[in-house]
């Protein structure tokens, strides 16, 4: 998982918008699939587009790839509309799902079918076919061996290395690793992260699944009932979620409701309690919020330990992260999520009792 305190965006000299999209929406009859979305997409960028089933993520992808024609606003690319271009008439590809490639052909065949259909001689055409089964780490003999006695991860490559040969300014990729297994997904995530850097292509990535988001992207955009509800560094998003939404799709989270009293302290709704909060990042002042921590910012305390905040609970469950352990800790109704080094072992107790606590710099208030 990653690990970071919650810290303001850092500013940056920014390279030039490649994409550019202005109050796009898509609607199907009265469904608004995507609705009223302004992006820039930088060049040379790893943009990747999050979000739960249904968010809108595919269709936004599908217009920015020229299947589909939004409904209304325009997308530029390097600052020509091209709302009604076709997608073979377009400086991009898409890597499917599927990865949609000819079943019947070599992966040599498969690869140099683009510059076949631009005319490019054989010899050319097997050079560069060549070339890129280097890139993608594809070795060379099996340029005339049938694309589907691959492995899976083999095919993978082969698409990429396909997309690749079409030479586009801007690589779009739809969920293309969900249906490997999670060994080869880790292996391809990294080597994806550096195909992005060598190339220095542009890539728009979609997924639902924040982990792949988090180790290859520049950028992360997530998106809810069709809108891009936050967009930022892994870092930002992480560490400084907008909303309540944001904060529980990206990682695991410990949520508490909490409410003013009458001297205007935070006192806990559905724990006992008074507690130290962070104001709101926005600066809204609240009579109810939701406080909310990530497991690796909660401790156990030992004794003479203390932290802003304290929860008594009591540890029932508990899992192996690797090099982390997780702990659920029940505390009345709710449970709290506690991850701890695994050099780190829980106070001793014969009956699993513990102070949880945290700091409110660490945690985060959004409104409820």
């Amino acid at each position: 998982m990653l690990q970071t305190s919650p810290a303001a965006p850092q500013s940056a000299e920014l390279p030039k918008p490649i994409l550019q999209l202005v109050g796009i929406r898509k609607t199907f009859g009265a469904f608004t699939a995507v609705d009223t979305i302004d992006l820039d997409v930088r060049e040379g960028e790893f943009l990747t587009i999050v979000g739960p089933s249904g968010s809108g993520k595919t269709t936004l992808l599908r217009m920015l790839a020229g299947m589909d024609t939004p409904s209304e606003g325009n997308i530029t690319l390097h600052g020509q509309l091209i709302n009604d271009v076709p997608p073979n008439k377009r400086p991009t590809c898409l890597v499917f799902q599927s990865l949609a490639l000819f079943p019947h052909k070599s992966v040599g065949e498969n690869i140099a079918f683009p510059l076949k259909v631009k005319g490019v001689d054989a010899a050319a055409r097997k050079a560069r076919a060549l070339e890129l089964m280097r890139v993608v780490r594809l070795p060379e003999n099996y340029f005339d061996k049938n694309v589907m006695k691959c492995s899976g991860g083999e095919r993978q490559r082969v698409a990429l290395a396909r997309a690749l040969a079409y030479d586009p300014e801007v690589l779009f990729f739809d969920e293309p690793l969900s249906a490997i297994d999670y060994k080869l997904k880790k292996t391809l995530e990294k080597e994806l992260k550096d195909l992005h850097r060598e190339t220095g292509k542009t890539f728009i990535y979609i997924t639902h699944s924040l982990e792949e988001a988090m180790v290859m992207s520049d950028r992360i955009g997530v998106m809810r009932a069709g809108r891009i509800v936050q967009i930022g560094t892994p870092e930002e998003i992480y560490g400084a979620p907008v909303d309540r939404f944001v904060c529980e799709f990206v990682g695991e989270v410990n949520t508490l409701k909490v409410k003013r009293g009458p001297d205007g302290a935070w006192q806990g709704v559905d724990v006992p309690g008074s507690f130290t909060l962070a104001p709101p990042r926005d600066g809204k002042t609240l009579d109810e919020a939701f406080v909310v921590v990530r497991p690796e910012f909660m401790r156990i305390l030992g004794p003479g330990e203390s932290a802003d905040n304290q929860l008594e609970g009591v540890v029932y469950n508990e899992y192996s992260l690797g090099s982390r352990i997780q702990y659920q800790v029940r505390v009345g109704a709710k449970v709290m999520l506690v991850e701890l080094s695994r050099g780190r072992p829980l106070p001793a107790s014969a009956d699993r009792k513990v102070t949880l606590g945290w700091d409110a710099a660490d945690a985060f208030t959004l409104e409820s």
